[in-house]
């Protein structure tokens, strides 16, 4: 029997991606002027602005018992529009902090109101995906990096045009603000079936109380997804920082967040065709192995000219490759949890960002601490390491009956 929608699943998909498509853009325009931030506030080193980005990860924690508490009680459906709208006025916010200190508290806020979107806008994409009945989550993420391509595109205009954060937080704010509200009806909760579907598979362990160990599949995507954030975390906060300080490019050339946000998209577009190729295990690893080419190439061959357009063509293409590699890394971990998973999704979503979290954490500080004292190339070389460490993971017995 068919099932009965409010309104058209066409419609749906479409409202749950401007939710997508408002964050992306929110993100890329917040990134995209972390160098102005830097400068503006006066940030001492690498070392404090290490400190200062690690106060996003300790909201992105917060937000974990905050989901877990919010999704059963008021669904994800209102859980998505109170985190997304606190987290557009968390940008805007921090255009109008007077000093480094309300710099922290807004940098707080935003994290755990970004996690909070996380969990809430990716638990309604596997509800919209069980309704086509096909993988279609990695179209959302893709929607998220195309979103997010447009941010970088219009904050490298803004920048090179001289306009302030004000002004350009205050814009994004209110065009994501007005695309939230025009279609948040339009959002659905999680369905009954959901929920039966991941009781069905494990109905005796389902009733099982007290503290029960998340499921072998749940640790181990867990594991990569914390690897992969540090990879994110670190592309998203150094990028243009890597051309400014260790090429010395110019503003009119600091294209590593956006080279990197272009590939990102691209891959995400790619991402279901790669699947029907290789299947789901194996995309993790070619984008583990990516991401260890990229940050071998952009640290390592730094050093071999000095001329400053090989510079730019050389960081250009390691950025890209990691881009590449990185964007598929999560909508896959996301598709496979909602064909394999015993646990109901919004719950499983929920471990995994529990185990994940510690990427976040670690990613500000370990870079912020080999820059200062090696510099930010030998940083992004020991980040590249972990791209190895994720197709090792992934290796693992656990993926070996996940379907493609």
């Amino acid at each position: 029997m068919t099932e009965q929608l409010a309104y058209s699943k066409q419609r749906i998909r479409y409202a749950v991606m401007s939710f997508f498509l408002a964050q992306g853009f929110c993100f890329s325009s917040w990134a995209g002027r972390l160098p102005d931030i830097y400068n503006d506030f006066n940030v001492e080193n690498y070392l404090h602005f290490g400190f200062l980005m690690f106060l996003i990860p300790i909201g992105k924690f917060v937000a974990i018992p905050l989901v877990g508490f919010f999704l059963p009680r008021i669904g994800s459906k209102k859980t998505a529009l109170i985190s997304i709208l606190g987290y557009t006025v968390s940008l805007f916010v921090v255009s109008l902090m007077p000093n480094i200190t309300g710099l922290g508290i807004t940098m707080f806020l935003f994290g755990m109101f970004w996690n909070m979107t996380d969990i809430s806008l990716n638990t309604q994409a596997i509800e919209v995906e069980r309704i086509y009945g096909k993988p279609i989550i990695a179209t959302f993420h893709a929607g998220w990096s195309a979103a997010a391509c447009i941010g970088a595109l219009i904050g490298y205009g803004m920048i090179n045009l001289k306009i302030g954060t004000f002004y350009h937080f205050a814009i994004v704010s209110l065009v994501a603000a007005a695309i939230i509200l025009l279609n948040y009806k339009y959002l659905q909760e999680p369905s009954s079936k959901t929920e039966n579907v991941t009781q069905k598979k494990e109905p005796e362990k389902a009733k099982t109380k007290g503290f029960r160990m998340p499921e072998m599949l749940l640790i181990q995507l867990g594991l990569v997804w914390l690897l992969a954030l540090i990879v994110e975390n670190t592309m998203f906060e150094w990028s243009d920082l890597y051309f400014q300080s260790v090429i010395k490019a110019p503003e009119s050339l600091q294209v590593g967040f956006l080279v990197f946000m272009v590939m990102m998209f691209s891959g995400r577009m790619l991402t279901n065709y790669a699947y029907t190729i290789w299947g789901k295990k194996t995309v993790l690893q070619v984008a583990g192995a990516l991401i260890f080419v990229g940050f071998l190439i952009s640290s390592l061959f730094i050093h071999t000219s000095d001329t400053l357009a090989i510079k730019v063509i050389i960081n250009s293409i390691g950025f890209m490759l990691i881009g590449l590699g990185i964007s598929c890394v999560v909508p896959t971990i996301y598709s496979i949890v909602g064909e394999n998973a015993k646990t109901p999704a919004g719950t499983a979503l929920t471990i995994m960002s529990f185990i994940s979290f510690v990427g976040p954490l670690v990613a500000p500080l370990l870079v912020g601490a080999i820059s200062n004292k090696y510099g930010l190339e030998w940083a992004y070389l020991t980040v590249g390491l972990l791209g190895g460490c994720i197709v090792l993971i992934v290796f693992g017995k656990t993926l070996k009956g996940t379907k493609k």
